[in-house]
């Protein structure tokens, strides 16, 4: 059969987004829905594999100047704020921040001044 091509990363990839996604107590329609976005994206789906290789950022996607280490540390601070604690607790969920930061990538790519809006409205008057 000429002409299939089979490219076991993505299948790796998309297992270990639903490994992801079990441990983020995300569901499993939430996370066919991020991957059908993802696999779209090159650059994105190789920090996403990056991620599950070494648990860290690679940060080489940008949007708007912002990263995807720029948009976890959004969704801490807003964990933090929610859950009014100040600091992420051991209850803090990390893998599902990742896979939110992702999400939010995505999605900043298609609208990046509400997201730039959202990112920096909420600030105190002592940071700058």
């Amino acid at each position: 059969m000429a002409g299939i091509l089979y490219d076991a990363r993505r299948i790796k990839a998309y297992e270990g987004l639903r490994t992801l996604g079990a441990l983020a107590e995300e569901t499993e329609q939430w996370c066919d829905a991020l991957w059908e976005e993802l696999v779209f994206e090159q650059e994105l789906l190789e920090e996403f594999v990056y991620y599950l290789e070494h648990r860290s950022l690679l940060d080489k996607v940008r949007c708007e100047g912002y990263g995807l280490t720029d948009l976890y540390i959004w969704q801490m601070n807003r964990y933090n704020l929610i859950g009014d604690s100040g600091k992420n607790t051991d209850a803090c969920n990390k893998d599902r921040m990742v896979l939110h930061a992702f999400r939010d990538m995505i999605d900043m790519k298609k609208e990046p001044a509400a997201y730039v809006k959202k990112m920096t409205m909420g600030r105190g008057m002592d940071q700058a």
